[in-house]
């Protein structure tokens, strides 16, 4: 089963960029270049990891972060940043971010990050005796 992966990012090359190195390494992607636009993507479809940006115009990384909890508490939402100061790291991180990544980072540690995180909640959703949310 591949990883259904939402990337949202408001750097348009970045995001296309990730999103081919993904796509060759197996995982389902998709991608999304706002807060609301994230949003939107998922209440359309399903995703098992969310590869959210911190810093974007209009509905930034927290808000979205904030309104992801609200809507699928368990959603694995992994935060990048090229440019985190430490009380955007501690809202992340109290609105359970599921890891927190500097840009620019090996693609190896990002893929592992999003492998580690579909990982945690499967076995999360199991020992739970629940299957795991449809987001």
């Amino acid at each position: 089963m591949s990883i259904r992966v939402l990337i949202t990012d408001d750097e348009e090359d970045f995001c296309a960029s990730l999103a081919r190195v993904l796509s060759r390494r197996g995982f389902v992607v998709r991608t999304s270049s706002s807060g609301e636009e994230a949003l939107a993507a998922l209440a359309q479809e399903p995703s098992d990891v969310v590869v959210l940006d911190l810093r974007m115009p209009g509905m930034d990384g927290l808000a979205t972060l904030a309104e992801i909890r609200r809507r699928v508490p368990d959603m694995p939402v992994l935060l990048l940043s090229g440019m985190a100061d430490l009380p955007s790291v501690t809202s992340a991180l109290s609105q359970g971010v599921t890891n927190f990544i500097a840009k620019p980072c090996a693609i190896e540690t990002l893929i592992s990050a999003i492998e580690d995180a579909h990982e945690q909640h499967l076995l999360s959703a199991k020992a739970g005796r629940r299957p795991p949310s449809q987001h």
